[in-house]
């Protein structure tokens, strides 16, 4: 059964033949029941998943009452979960595939290879998957994953407050925040059963955060003051309804998960790498798997990282050496070069203000670029930022994603700013383009125009490889045609993802310890010890996750040059960058059926 779902994620089953075909007439009598299917499989998904309505804008009219409600991350609810992905895969095998539409064939292909990977990572019983997105985590609440950070984060940010109702809503979800806490530390406890425990020094991380969010008068909290700083001049009392569940239920709650934490603690061993676990073999096999799209082997990965990372470095001599750093290895000169003055920022509030100008100055220039990139355009709605200060030192530098579909919500760009020192002037251009234009918020827009289900469904090798791409247009669009140290900043970055390939791999298959990855980090990249500190701790607790990045790109790179070939003087690059981003979110392999599509349509 594990060979059949493989061979459906990975794009190797026969659904995905005609794919590769020209558009032509097939039977509307099967798209019109394969599109009712996947929209009832929308509306199960926003049922089990209320966050993602309330991401996307569309918490309202017939989906109103899910702005009241959260995902059940209780066992019970899991497995709930679990059953819905297995009764859509069993309607989907009811239609007749043969006669759909090659657009209708991908829809169908993304939701067969989103949903049977999941119920793979279901199937080892612990820990935390991502159903239709990025973060899967061995370990339910950890530094970076836990209703404790995601909650708040999206109750101030994403939940609207225009009404009363909207601020019955927030309350109805802020009780149901203290269940889902509940929830949590009951999978902690199944968890330690079976021998999964986060590392010492992931576990430390977390609960300083955890106990950062739980300290204080609940009065201050950020999830008391967000609905009562929205609500003045509404009647219903909000901000001193949501102080009386803050203290009453939420703090308890945050108790409990606390005291189940440092029992964890108490058991807690320095090994990193998830093959520490009984199953941790087949549980990095299958997120390595989920990260990437592909069945590459962990010492495929390893190795493929360790060859591109030379590749880009001999590219980055060249730029340094014109900089006037010839002496050493590359990362030895890179960590030269972030500590020279002129790429600093100030520390503390001005220089945190000033990077805020820095990026939005950024992504304004790059956002009147996107004509000579794509003939189909979207509007770039991003707002930048700073990740909330309890989440932090457990977050990356940065993430972002886009807005909701009407476009009432901006897309996000997190910038982490704990210290300003994690950023420097020729590292922050290329951050920008990665999470806002042309990357994660660009992208997202196009996948908001697609059916319900592609707009919620993602894949990690395409979100990310999207991304490091978007960061090669900015590039071949001359951003840095007037500041080649700028120009390290995108090939560190590029480097640095192929060096999460090695460390990934590094951690949870050749059992490298953390520090072992610190070292070999700092040393072959030239990063600080900051930053890789706190990605080596991302690694940890979000497996393969990071391997999607240099994976993805690598492909898309390898669809072009096909193209490229295939159509010679009929490529156009435009044209090419259309059909990758209008695609929608993919496992690789679907990509390359699509890319085979255009190609097609192109020489005809």
């Amino acid at each position: 059964m594990r060979t059949d779902r493989r061979q459906i994620l990975l794009g190797a089953g026969a659904t995905l033949a005609l794919t590769a075909l020209p558009a032509r007439a097939l039977s509307g009598t099967a798209d019109a029941a394969a599109e009712a299917l996947i929209g009832r499989v929308a509306e199960t998904f926003l049922a089990d998943y209320p966050e993602t309505a309330t991401t996307l804008g569309i918490d309202k009219d017939k989906r109103a009452q899910l702005k009241h409600q959260l995902a059940d991350r209780s066992i019970k609810g899991q497995r709930k979960i679990a059953q819905h992905l297995r009764q859509a895969l069993a309607d989907i095998a009811k239609l007749d595939v043969t006669s759909l539409s090659p657009t209708m064939r991908t829809h169908i292909d993304v939701i067969q290879a989103c949903f049977t990977n999941s119920l793979d990572g279901f199937a080892f019983g612990y820990g935390d998957v991502a159903v239709g997105g990025w973060r899967n985590s061995p370990y339910a609440v950890v530094q970076n994953v836990g209703a404790f950070l995601d909650v708040p984060r999206m109750l101030d940010s994403d939940h609207q407050i225009a009404t009363p109702e909207d601020g019955e809503a927030y309350l109805d979800r802020l009780e149901s925040y203290a269940e889902q806490l509940d929830g949590e530390t009951e999978r902690l406890k199944l968890a330690a059963a079976k021998g999964v425990i986060a590392p010492d020094f992931l576990l430390d991380k977390c609960l300083k955060q955890i106990k950062l969010a739980r300290g204080g008068n609940p009065a201050g909290w950020g999830l008391v003051t967000s609905v009562a700083n929205r609500t003045p001049g509404m009647d219903g009392d909000f901000g001193e309804r949501a102080w009386m569940l803050a203290k009453d239920k939420v703090g308890p709650a945050l108790d409990r998960q606390i005291a189940e934490l440092e029992r964890h603690r108490a058991r807690a061993r320095p090994e990193a790498g998830v093959w520490k676990f009984n199953d941790g073999d087949a549980y990095y096999a299958w997120a390595l798997r989920a990260g990437t799209t592909t069945t590459m082997t962990p010492q495929e990965v390893h190795q493929m990282g360790l060859d591109q990372l030379a590749k880009i470095q001999s590219e980055m001599d060249a730029i340094l050496k014109k900089e006037g750093y010839s002496q050493g290895s590359v990362g030895a000169r890179m960590e030269a070069l972030a500590k020279d003055k002129r790429f600093a920022f100030p520390e503390g509030d001005p220089g945190r203000a000033e990077i805020m100008k820095f990026l939005n100055e950024r992504i304004t220039d790059i956002r009147s670029r996107m004509p000579q990139a794509f003939n189909t355009l979207v509007k770039g709605n991003v707002e930048v930022k700073r990740l909330p200060p309890e989440e932090e030192p457990g977050a990356p530098g940065a993430y972002g994603g886009a807005g909701s579909i009407d476009g009432t919500v901006p897309g996000k760009f997190w910038i982490n700013l704990r210290t300003t020192s994690l950023h420097t002037r020729f590292s922050l251009p290329d951050l920008a383009y990665h999470e806002s234009i042309p990357g994660h918020v660009w992208q997202g827009e196009y996948a908001n125009r697609m059916p319900l289900i592609r707009s919620i469904l993602a894949f990690n090798a395409y979100s990310e490889g999207w991304a490091l791409y978007a960061e090669q247009l900015a590039d071949e669009l001359g951003v840095y045609a007037q500041n080649p140290a700028e120009k390290l900043g995108y090939l560190q970055s590029l480097g640095f993802r192929a060096c999460r390939l090695v460390v990934d791999t590094g951690l949870h298959a050749k059992r490298w310890t953390r520090q072992q990855a610190i070292d070999w980090f700092v040393q072959a990249n030239g990063s600080s010890v900051e930053e890789v500190s706190g990605e080596v701790d991302r690694y940890c607790s979000w497996p393969g996750q990071a391997c999607g990045y240099k994976v993805g790109h690598s492909e898309i790179n390898r669809l072009r040059a096909r193209a490229q070939a295939a159509l010679g003087n009929r490529y156009d690059f435009k044209a090419f960058n259309d059909a990758v981003v209008l695609g929608g979110n993919v496992p690789m392999t679907v990509l390359g059926h699509i890319v085979d599509r255009y190609i097609a349509e192109r020489k005809a």
